[in-house]
């Protein structure tokens, strides 16, 4: 039994060797633990301080790729690296390290293929009232899309199965944490949450540069994730909610058709038209996108299957 412990890393020479001394190398229930960076374009000596401080395994981008692509390639590679389970934490030390085995236990008793890390939220000192409520109201957001019991969404401290790991995809350039939850509800994964604990704030968040930002960037992602997993849903209620507008309109045109004997109004009857046109066509296209996402399972599918097959040849390259 191998557990990786990845790291994706963007300049993070000066809080690397903090998290990297805090980090484990023995785990009841475990075999071997290694650990994996990635180095996500860093322009410091991020890789340099990793290799001196034991790291066992690097994947290097030439340019920064953003959170979401550096978090599936450390997948992977640890993939590759003959990982039966896989602890993504970041690089800032914010998470308690000694937490780890309390995070991949439920996968190791065969109970869950995923796990998160759920922070004591409104515990945390450094996290501004506002930023607290948000964080519930994001995970709430996610629980009602994923159809999961995820307490903390946006948390970054998780494990993966194997199995898991092969099934995932990231179509997200922002962040992985909200995607994966939602994609493994519509995967029927088993997912669970376990509560951990936090280290003091080293450094200012990279990923919420602002709320503002945060906000509009996290919706952005979960409208487009539901639109990817849920896609009938998604544009027969768009499609709904247009032609049932644009038939209130044309009720109101009728009223006054009737009451005032036909005078005026023209401008209803083309409204409701044009709204009545376009849920049609939005529900149209809720058929039309179901039929693309029946291909994408296919094809998620056969790459599941692939990424099955690579390993067994790679484990069999290694016996020889």
């Amino acid at each position: 039994m191998k557990l990786i412990i990845q790291i994706p890393c963007y300049n993070e020479a000066e809080t690397l060797p903090l998290t990297l001394s805090q980090l484990p190398r023995e785990l009841n229930g475990v075999d071997v633990v290694e650990w994996l960076i990635i180095d996500d374009g860093s322009s410091d000596d991020t890789v340099a301080v990793a290799r001196a401080h034991g790291v066992d395994h690097v994947v290097s981008f030439t340019r920064n790729q953003g959170l979401a692509k550096g978090f599936i390639a450390g997948l992977d590679a640890a993939l590759r690296h003959g990982a039966d389970i896989i602890v993504n934490t970041d690089a800032d030390n914010q998470y308690r390290a000694d937490d780890i085995s309390v995070l991949v236990q439920p996968i190791l008793d065969a109970k869950a293929d995923i796990v998160i890390g759920a922070r004591p939220i409104q515990e945390i000192a450094h996290f501004s009232p506002l930023k607290k409520l948000l964080q519930g109201l994001g995970s709430s957001v996610v629980r009602a899309a994923s159809h999961t019991e995820i307490p903390d969404a946006p948390s970054g401290f998780r494990a993966f199965s194997r199995d898991a790991a092969m099934r995932l995809n990231v179509f997200s350039d922002y962040t992985y944490t909200l995607e994966t939850i939602i994609q493994a509800g519509q995967k029927n994964m088993a997912i669970t949450s376990v509560p951990v604990r936090v280290n003091r704030d080293e450094r200012p968040s990279r990923l919420v540069n602002s709320i503002s930002s945060y906000i509009k960037r996290s919706m952005g992602t979960i409208v487009r994730i539901v639109a990817v997993y849920k896609p009938f849903r998604f544009f027969m209620t768009i499609g709904l909610i247009l032609f049932a507008m644009g038939f209130i309109v044309g009720l109101r045109y009728l009223y006054f058709w009737f009451s005032e004997e036909g005078g005026g109004h023209i401008q209803s009857l083309i409204l409701a038209a044009l709204l009545m046109g376009m849920g049609m066509q939005a529900g149209l296209i809720a058929f039309i996108a179901e039929l693309l996402g029946v291909n994408r399972k296919l094809l998620e599918e056969i790459q599941y299957r692939l990424r099955r097959l690579e390993s067994s040849d790679e484990e069999s390259d290694d016996d020889d």
